[in-house]
């Protein structure tokens, strides 16, 4: 009766080792499948969609911030326009988001971009590099730029792959078909947009409109 019963618990033990191995492998099989999933998954937003992603995230980082209202016509008796308002854009940086991993990469990163910045916009590329090493937040490059030279940016830009540290702000520029004609009359605005003379200062409330962010 004795053997029976030592018998019996060394079976009753090797169940219960059993059970608990099983267990153990079903729970590795669980986890080596999510571990897999995972390296997938990894690997499918790396190859399958990274040129994707990368583009979102340029288009993300270089679409226009901010967008100045576009100023209203002004047109003579005849219904020709005197002064217009076209779109142009205004070139910002920011500073401290143009750095590497390290100090000298930092270094030669920054001077890139204002070299870059300097040739495309031609101009002074140490007064450019000195708003590029600049403490600001934001440091304006350029005001009310052509969307030619705003194109040239992007490809630019793209090229290096710089998708942060330097922002297209859209803008308006206010333009005088015939030049000086009935200048004193019309007035002019200035570098703002602003209404300082004129037709320009007296109807501003009406000609103005109001600044929105992009979304």
């Amino acid at each position: 009766m004795k053997n029976n019963k030592v018998v019996k618990m060394k079976k009753s033990i090797e169940s219960k080792n059993l059970i608990h191995v099983t267990k153990l492998k079903v729970l590795m099989v669980f986890i080596v499948l999510i571990f897999i999933a995972l390296i997938i998954r990894i690997g499918f937003i790396q190859f399958a969609q990274g040129n994707f992603l990368k583009e979102q995230a340029y288009q993300q980082q270089t679409i226009n911030q901010i967008i100045s209202p576009k100023r209203g016509n002004i047109y003579d008796s005849t219904g020709k326009a005197i002064a217009i308002g076209a779109q142009v854009d205004t070139i910002t940086i920011n500073p401290t988001k143009i750095i590497k991993d390290t100090d000298v990469d930092t270094k030669d990163y920054k001077e890139k971009v204002a070299k870059g910045l300097s040739e495309i916009f031609e101009l002074n590329y140490d007064e450019v590099l000195e708003k590029v090493n600049s403490d600001s937040q934001v440091e304006t490059i350029i005001k009310k730029v052509e969307q030619e030279k705003v194109d040239k940016l992007k490809e630019w830009m793209k090229a290096n792959e710089i998708t942060v540290g330097i922002n297209i702000d859209e803008d308006t520029k206010r333009y005088y078909p015939y030049g000086n004609v009935a200048s004193s009359v019309i007035g002019f605005c200035g570098s703002d947009n602003q209404g300082l003379s004129g037709i320009e200062a007296t109807w501003e409330s009406v000609l103005t409109g109001t600044p929105r962010k992009n979304c």
